[in-house]
């Protein structure tokens, strides 16, 4: 498996069936669909093959060697610039124990939400080939190493998400589109003006011996190979490295999305289709909280260790915050939206404990979180496909009509709500423990921990509204769950029940690279000062 360019195969993979797409006959839709749920089948069996052959006591930060799957060779080498000399790009991916649970996420989301478009009868041949467009640019995201790769990959999922809301969802959906493409462009500015800027304070040593300007996020990573000219070297002493970190980490914080970034993110899934609705939740919000941990984290430890109490704090405010937004919800897609807004939020906090339980924690919650809400989302899509109305004070009863139904939304709520034996229960005890034990953050923890009680106030009062009391008579008619909704919704509870019961299969995926991590993050501030004395 090592010879085998399984990223590239799994990140590309959509593409070559988009193209496929692109030649089938609009009127062909069934073959259209057909083909793209090849296509991601085809993406998740190689997902699972990855994980087969994933050796789990691997785990590094700054070492190539540490990263599994390696792809690498020269992709832009050009020179006879004056002033910047060569700028070479390489082609470069991999995977440790913090991308390889998110990659398998984002290959499960991608079939299940193809099972989900199913529905889909307006330019269906459009449909698909963006859809499969954006699989690649998630994808790509989790696996590419270079900078550059990282940026193209990142700004590849903006367009056809734009499209697939703006073209294909609700009333308000140019409203939606739009707002969400101008708040992650704005976010992709600053990681892009970063990014240029590490560029040209980094180098690295060529086989031949010659020194380079580099994109590698690894050698950025490396304290030594920075130019002692470069603006965001901590060889000069200044405050750039400081603004750098703050504008890269708003232009992650913007996809998670982080308070007071956030507003884009309720507009865009009410708006959105019951599939992209689920992509966007299951996966493109992992992106965000992944950039700060796979960039920000190991690029500037040291303003990292200084800033870490802002960062619990926003996650305190993303948790306490979303959660009353979601309790004040008369609409179910809009309260399911606030609630990914809450439980991103544990994530942040998880992740700034620098310690080994927190961040397994805030790693574990994303993948937790991505299975969860793909449910939350398919059962809102679900209920509005029959009665075509999302409010609810609208139902009632529910239970006796659809008695399937009820009892995949009550696994599914009690799953957000971190039930014991379910697996959001271990991933955000993972985290309050783990941000507890830092001292600096626990008066946040605690004050965090009001999420829980708020998360079950409007979780159990939606499950009430819904499916208690008396059945409307208008819907008497309604049907339970079609078979082509056992195969969304089954997978997805299969995975929450098995890894409430057993995380090992989860957490040992990634306890190396989180120990290696944290082991990083400790020794930053020694390292960086060696090197400025």
């Amino acid at each position: 498996m090592q010879n085998f360019p399984i990223l590239s195969f799994i990140t590309l993979l959509p593409i070559l069936g988009m193209v496929i797409i692109l030649f089938i006959p609009k009127k062909q839709e069934i073959v259209i669909k057909s083909t793209t749920l090849a296509i991601t089948a085809i993406q998740l069996i190689a997902a699972i093959i990855l994980l087969k052959n994933f050796n789990y006591a691997l785990g590094g930060v700054n070492d190539p060697s540490s990263f599994q799957f390696i792809e690498k060779f020269r992709w832009i080498d050009i020179t006879g610039f004056s002033w910047i000399g060569r700028i070479k790009i390489d082609y470069f991916m991999g995977i440790d124990g913090i991308s390889v649970p998110l990659v398998l996420l984002t290959a499960i989301i991608s079939f299940i939400a193809t099972l989900s478009s199913w529905t889909i009868n307006k330019s269906v041949k459009g449909y698909f080939a963006m859809f499969l467009l954006l699989d690649t640019g998630m994808m790509g995201v989790f696996v590419a190493l270079d900078f550059f790769l990282f940026y193209i990959f990142w700004e590849l999922m903006l367009l056809p998400m734009y499209f697939l809301i703006g073209i294909w969802g609700g009333p308000r959906r140019e409203y939606a589109a739009i707002k969400f493409f101008l708040y992650t462009l704005f976010g992709s500015i600053f990681i892009l003006i970063v990014m240029i800027a590490l560029y040209f304070s980094t180098t690295e040593v060529l086989a031949d011996g010659t020194k380079v300007f580099t994109f590698n996020m690894l050698s950025m990573m490396n304290p030594q190979n920075f130019t002692a000219t470069g603006i965001l070297s901590p060889l000069n002493p200044n405050n750039l490295r400081l603004i750098a970190y703050i504008g890269l980490f708003v232009g992650f914080a913007i996809k998670i999305p982080m308070f007071p970034f956030h507003t884009w993110l309720p507009d865009a899934h009410v708006e959105a289709p019951t599939a992209i609705s689920v992509i966007l939740a299951g996966v493109l919000l992992k992106m965000g909280t992944y950039g700060i941990l796979r960039v920000c984290f190991p690029i500037f430890p040291e303003i990292t260790r200084q800033l870490v109490w802002y960062i619990a704090l926003f996650g305190m405010i993303n948790i306490i915050y979303g959660a009353l937004c979601a309790l004040a919800q008369k609409d179910f897609k809009k309260m399911i939206a606030y609630s990914s807004i809450s439980h991103m939020g544990l994530v942040l906090l998880g992740m700034a404990s620098l310690n080994s339980m927190g961040i397994t924690g805030a790693v574990f919650q994303m993948f937790n979180h991505g299975t969860i809400t793909a449910m939350l989302f398919l059962i809102v899509g679900v209920i509005y496909d029959r009665a075509h109305t999302r409010g609810l004070d609208e139902f009632g009863g529910l239970a006796t009509q659809m008695p399937i139904y009820a009892g995949f939304t009550t696994l599914a709520f009690f799953a957000a709500i971190g039930l014991p034996g379910l697996s959001g229960f271990v991933s955000e005890a993972f985290v309050f423990l783990g941000a507890f034990g830092f001292t600096s953050i626990r008066t946040l923890t605690v004050i965090s921990t009001l999420g829980i009680l708020l998360g079950a106030g409007y979780m159990l009062w939606a499950m009430q509204r819904v499916f208690l009391g008396s059945l409307k008579d208008k819907w008497a008619s309604l049907k339970d769950l079609t078979f082509r909704e056992y195969a969304m919704l089954v997978p997805l509870s299969l995975i929450v029940l098995f890894l409430g019961i057993y995380p090992a299969t989860m957490l040992n995926l990634m306890n190396s690279s989180v120990n290696a991590m944290v082991k990083f993050m400790a020794n930053a501030q020694t390292m960086y000062g060696s090197l400025l004395h």
